[in-house]
Parts: C-alpha cells; sequence; structure tokens
C-alpha cells in the first residue's frame, strides 16, 4: 500500500511540474525581411552572456576557432525564397543552416546545406561554401545574441551578427533588374499600354536601373494619358532634374503642387516644394 501511495505521489508530482511552463534561457527568435523579389528567414535561439566570458580561447561561450552553432539549441537556419549571394558566393532558393567560427579579427562564415540538425550536429561535408568576414568592435555591449537585416536596398542588404562587443556584418546580394527590365520590355511592347504599366516602367528606369531618358518617355507618356495624377509630374520632375532640365523640372514640379493643392495632398505639395529648392 506504501509502495502504491509513494508511487501516486511521483505520479502526481510529475504531473504538476510538466504543467509548470518557464521562460527558455535563450528564446527562439524568426526574422523575415522581403528582399530583392523574394524572402529571407532566419531561425535562431538567443543566449544571453550572464558574466560568461565569450568570443576568447577556450572560452564557455562560442571560443575562438571553433565551429559555432551561431546561438544555442538548434542549428541557425535561413530559408531563401529568390536566389541571392552572401559574400559574393552564390545560393539558390531552400533552407540552410548557418554555423561560424569565430576569430581575433575575421569570422568565417559557413553555410550547410543540412539545416535539421541539433546546432552541435556539424558535418563539414555539408557545407555548401565558407567566407570570411572582418570582425568589428562596439562600444556599447549587446547582452543578448542578436541577427538582424539592416541597409535593405533593392538588390543588397547586410546581414548584422552583434554579441558583446563583437558585431559581424555579413553582405546579402540578389540580381533583380535584369527580370524586372524584362517584364517592362514586355509589357510596354504589348497593345493599348495602360497608365499604370508607363508609370511602372518609369519608376524603373528611374530608380533601379538609371536609364533617364527612358523613364522620361514614360513618365511623359503616364502623365499625358493621366493629366490629374500629381504624383506622375512630381516624377516626371524628378527625371528632369536628373537630366539636368531645370526649367521643365520646376514646371512639373509646379503643375505638381497646383493639382496636389486642388486634390487636398499636403505630402506631394511639400515634396515638390522641397525639389524646386534643390534645382
Amino acid at each position: 500500500m506504501k509502495k502504491l501511495l509513494l508511487i501516486a505521489a511521483i505520479a502526481f508530482s510529475m504531473s504538476i511540474q510538466a504543467q509548470i511552463k518557464m521562460p527558455a534561457p535563450s528564446p527562439t527568435q524568426t526574422i523575415i525581411q522581403d528582399f530583392g523579389l523574394g524572402r529571407l528567414e532566419l531561425t535562431y535561439s538567443r543566449p544571453s552572456i550572464k558574466g560568461r566570458q565569450l568570443f576568447k580561447e577556450n572560452s564557455e561561450l562560442a571560443p575562438l576557432g571553433k565551429v559555432w552553432r551561431t546561438g544555442a539549441n538548434a542549428v541557425t537556419k535561413l530559408k531563401v525564397t529568390d536566389a541571392i549571394a552572401i559574400g559574393g558566393k552564390s545560393l539558390d532558393t531552400g533552407s540552410y543552416a548557418i554555423y561560424t567560427i569565430p576569430g581575433k579579427t575575421e569570422w568565417t562564415i559557413i553555410i550547410n546545406k543540412d539545416a535539421t540538425k541539433w546546432g552541435t550536429e556539424y558535418v563539414e561535408a555539408d557545407d555548401v561554401f565558407r567566407i570570411t568576414i572582418a570582425a568589428d568592435k562596439m562600444k556599447e555591449s549587446v547582452e543578448t545574441f542578436t541577427f538582424q537585416f539592416a541597409n535593405i536596398k533593392a538588390e543588397s542588404c547586410e546581414l548584422h551578427l552583434m554579441w558583446g562587443t563583437t558585431a559581424v556584418i555579413i553582405p546579402i546580394t540578389t540580381n533583380v533588374k535584369d527580370r524586372i527590365r524584362a517584364s517592362v520590355e514586355k509589357a510596354l511592347s504589348g497593345d493599348n499600354v495602360s497608365t499604370n504599366v508607363y508609370q511602372a516602367a518609369a519608376n524603373f528606369y528611374f530608380e533601379l536601373d538609371k536609364d533617364y531618358t527612358k523613364a522620361l518617355t514614360n513618365a511623359s507618356k503616364a502623365s499625358a494619358s493621366n493629366p490629374k495624377a500629381f504624383w506622375l509630374f512630381l516624377l516626371k520632375a524628378k527625371v528632369e532634374k536628373e537630366l539636368g532640365n531645370k526649367v521643365d523640372a520646376k514646371a512639373d514640379a509646379e503643375k505638381c503642387i497646383s493639382l496636389a493643392t486642388e486634390a487636398k495632398n499636403e505630402d506631394y505639395v511639400r515634396m515638390a516644394k522641397e525639389l524646386i529648392a534643390k534645382l
């Protein structure tokens, strides 16, 4: 009887413990960044320093010269939905593991094809490639291990790794201009081209391709087909400014001000005035 009571007590205790939820010591974070024509999704666990040494010879956390899971718990995972390059090395769509080897002045970044393993189950034969990145020192210390995407542009961004006073900036690039240009040219070659197509083409040639002559041609066609569109006249003015045509740029900016005032859009009135001030 006593034995049965003991077993019941142990079972009850285990049941109570199973119901108690505690905060994870190294909580998981997923960060998602739209980039180029695709998306980057990074999932990793975030340990904190808690007074321990890191990035030292034989340190408790991430010792120098040894493969590190780049976080805690499961391997750090990067999901890529459109082709990119990391540090100049091409990477196709798919899910990958990120390992690193910390160094005093340089880090080795390892992209590994097996994103299903526990963090310490590294297999070098599964490496896709390695790159070397300089390590920087920060003035302020970061207690909890942190990744972030930064400096997002049409064809480039950076993945920042920060912990303690160490920062590593990993460059990421993609090629979207060639594909968008092909789509734009196909759309412009069709019958009954719409105002929206002309506007999209003008924005592409102005913002990405830097072909200001083609940008002006398409912006002019777009504004001609929608003469009340104040935003198109501002776009025209921006392009004309880049082409050095200050007279036309001022005239189109003033047209934007007139139409935007009529439409009660103060933002475009302000932007057009700012453009005129820079001529």
